[in-house]
């Protein structure tokens, strides 16, 4: 029974609200990659890792070129990781608890794919060759075990017009990165120098 603060708070709450799965929702889920989630992973250059760990959870985006998280075999899939902030807060979750989720995503498709498993973080230098990118190998590489794996349908990606250029933002709708961080450290970051610099920036850091 719903509770009096009309949350829902046990299974059989969701399952009274919700129903059963659909039948399709429960045949797409396999434990291992088909040719056909082959297909998406390969096309995709876009993949958010989620983390848990002791200090909580993470989500974290990873892009490269479409192909950049290779198929090492039917079970696992290996992801490059790129050069960042040094914050190494997925990481920091994953050797303590090794649990991940991928959502791959492809522009122009509505649907994403899911994976869950569990990963490790490895700096064998043969499988960091595999992934140099502009000279330059990643720091490490997650090979991610695969537990199982879904597509999901088009209605999210529908209903947000993601794809659509319609409905894209001039980048200075929004505060920059210097202002915020200008903001938050109240007046002590010099905010305007951070993005005047951030576009040379990024060409010597993107790699």
């Amino acid at each position: 029974m719903t509770a009096p603060d009309h949350t829902l708070s046990t299974i059989e709450d969701l399952e009274a609200l919700y129903g059963v799965p659909k039948e399709t929702s429960l045949i797409k889920e396999i434990d291992y990659i088909s040719d056909h989630y082959r297909a998406f992973i390969e096309a995709s250059p876009f993949v958010v890792l989620s983390t848990v760990g002791p200090e909580g959870l993470d989500s974290s985006p990873r892009g490269d070129p479409a192909g950049f998280v290779q198929i090492a075999d039917d079970h696992t899939v290996l992801i490059p990781d790129r050069r960042g902030n040094n914050r190494i807060d997925s990481l920091r979750n994953i050797v303590r608890d090794p649990r991940v989720s991928l959502l791959f995503l492809i522009p122009g498709i509505g649907e994403t794919l899911r994976i869950n498993g569990r990963a490790a973080i490895s700096v064998d230098p043969d499988l960091l060759d595999r992934f140099i990118m502009q000279g330059k190998p990643p720091r490490s590489v997650l090979q991610v075990q695969v537990d199982r794996v879904y597509f999901q349908c088009q209605k999210a990606l529908a209903r947000s017009q993601l794809w659509n250029p319609d409905t894209r933002l001039d980048r200075k709708a929004l505060p920059s990165a210097g202002q915020i961080l200008s903001t938050l450290s109240k007046g002590t970051f010099d905010g305007k120098t951070y993005d005047n610099d951030y576009p040379e920036r990024m060409k010597q850091e993107i790699y």
